[in-house]
């Protein structure tokens, strides 16, 4: 007798731990640690162990003022209404909708949803206005733009020759020509005064004329020769 009473004791309970439960893993670990342990919560324990695959994957364990806060909202349930909880997904579902921390996450879900969906609204209804855009500017760049280019190219062309021309090496190599020049003016007025072409008063007043300019060329030569300048 007193060993079938002992065997009787040794057997579990075949209500606990037979119901499928839809609480993660963090849930129900929170739920029991926040109680003392019974036949049933090491039961259930037993049951979390062998668990499906799906919840291997599962995130990050919620906080403690989270957990504290579903602990409350369970404290006052049956047990039956738990046992429901961990066996029907539907029951479960209601309940986990109806958690504050869960009813601000999908408020705020929702409201970026449509914070999203309105920006990609407004960025359909200016595609044709960026694609009149588009194709305001790619004709601005074949023709105003290819104008504007051509005339800055000009104008920059025009610049460096006027720096090459006012420029100390140009200044001296045409004011050495120059000198040259009258050099050989002031030969020919030279040889035709031998040949009798001219007459003498007509001879010293060009080639005067010719040598001074001569000598004012040479002397400004000199002077940008020898100047820091040159």
């Amino acid at each position: 007798m007193f060993k079938n009473s002992h065997e009787q004791q040794a057997q579990p309970h075949p209500q606990e731990g037979s119901s499928c439960s839809w609480y993660p893993p963090s849930v129900v670990g929170s739920t029991n640690s926040s109680r003392p342990a019974t036949p049933s919560s090491s039961a259930s324990n037993s049951f979390n162990s062998q668990r499906p695959a799906e919840w291997s994957h599962s995130p990050s364990p919620v906080s403690p003022a989270e957990a504290a806060g579903v602990i409350a909202l369970l404290k006052d349930k049956s047990v039956d209404e738990l046992r429901k909880l961990l066996s029907d997904k539907d029951a479960y579902n209601q309940f986990l909708l109806s958690v504050d921390q869960v009813k601000i996450q999908n408020k705020i879900r929702d409201e970026l949803r449509n914070e999203t969906l309105q920006l990609a609204r407004n960025n359909l209804d200016k595609e044709p206005q960026i694609m009149e855009l588009r194709n305001q500017c790619r004709i601005i760049r074949t023709t105003e733009l290819a104008a504007a280019q051509e005339k800055l190219n000009e104008l920059d062309r025009q610049k460096e020759e006027t720096l090459k021309f006012y420029s100390p090496a140009s200044f001296m190599h045409r004011l050495q020509d120059a000198m040259n020049v009258t050099e050989e003016e002031s030969e020919i007025v030279n040889r035709q005064l031998l040949d009798r072409e001219i007459d003498l008063g007509t001879f010293v007043q060009k080639y005067k004329k010719l040598r001074i300019s001569y000598h004012q060329r040479a002397l400004i030569h000199l002077a940008a020769k020898t100047s820091p300048i040159g």
